[in-house]
């Protein structure tokens, strides 16, 4: 991660335009806070990758969020689709419309979480095999320069999570999505997450496809055990294995099995943020106060002087 943001912050010197992948399920829990800090006073054009799979009625309230920002476009595309991602180069002369051309050819930076597409919007954009992919976090490993056109080029970037995610739902939603490697995360907690959210807002979805009724009325774990129950997730005794009941309802969102799903909307994740961010503010003062008692334990610092 250090030298992924070392590489961005001296590449961003000479970017004319950044593109940043963002998974359309998830738009806001996909935007890398470290990656906005570094590409700040930088035109941006938001991508809502794998738009195929999100709910299109929640992308458009997002597109129009992000439309509605300065210096910042927003489109949805499905990276696979090689007509709409070549609207992207369209999208970055607007940004910058005094690029082009072999004097002052399109210099423009990507980047994006881990298994956000970035690879595959790539390929679609080179139209042959320029860069890795994989459907799994962490593919991209080092800086890569494409030449889109002789006056266009596309900087690659490793894809990175930030060190700490200060919005716990948000970790949810990443590790749901793929974002997160299987190691960081357990399976069940994520499942139950999901199903929570799933049971709010996408009730009919959960019954259609797991056959299942009455899905608003019980709880995320009753309904963990009667999707393992429906696909015959069973241990000896006719016990559910929660372990592979969880693997299947993640599956069956990544998959899209359960239709178009998106997981946020602009206004569930501002207030999704604003928690976190006191609670983070909270975390930091508690931190700051342990550290000056250890200083002042160890004599580094006087100690405060007391008013009489």
């Amino acid at each position: 991660m250090h030298l992924t943001r070392k590489a961005i912050a001296e590449r961003i010197k000479d970017i004319d335009v950044v593109i940043e992948l963002l998974d359309a399920r998830l738009p806001g829990s996909s935007a890398n806070p470290m990656l906005a800090e570094l590409t700040q006073g930088k035109p941006a054009l938001k991508v809502l990758n794998k738009q195929d799979l999100a709910d299109p009625q929640r992308t458009a309230l997002w597109l129009a969020h992000f439309n509605a920002q300065p210096d910042v476009q927003a489109l949805p595309l499905d990276a696979s689709v090689a007509a709409p991602a070549k609207a992207l180069v369209q999208a970055c002369h607007t940004l910058a419309p005094r690029r082009g051309g072999m004097a002052k050819p399109m210099r423009v930076l990507i980047c994006g979480i881990p298994n956000v597409g970035k690879s595959t919007l790539i390929n679609t954009l080179k139209g042959k095999r320029a860069a890795k992919t994989g459907d799994e976090a962490g593919v991209t490993k080092i800086e890569q320069r494409i030449t889109i056109a002789d006056d266009f080029y596309l900087y690659d970037t490793p894809g990175v999570l930030w060190p700490r995610i200060i919005v716990a739902k948000s970790g949810y939603n990443l590790a749901a999505s793929g974002a997160i490697g299987r190691n960081a995360f357990d399976d069940e907690e994520v499942a139950l997450e999901l199903l929570d959210y799933l049971r709010q807002h996408y009730t009919k979805a959960l019954e259609q496809r797991f056959a299942l009724s009455q899905v608003a009325g019980q709880t995320d774990e009753q309904l963990l055990d009667a999707i393992g129950r429906k696909r015959s997730a069973l241990q000896s005794g006719g016990k559910v294995n929660m372990q592979k009941a969880a693997e299947i309802v993640i599956h069956e969102f990544r998959t899209a099995s359960m239709g178009k799903i998106t997981l946020e909307t602009p206004e569930e994740f501002a207030q999704w943020l604003a928690v976190g961010e006191k609670r983070d503010a909270e975390r930091q003062i508690k931190k700051d106060a342990l550290e000056t008692a250890r200083l002042i334990r160890l004599k580094k610092i006087p100690r405060p002087q007391t008013k009489a």
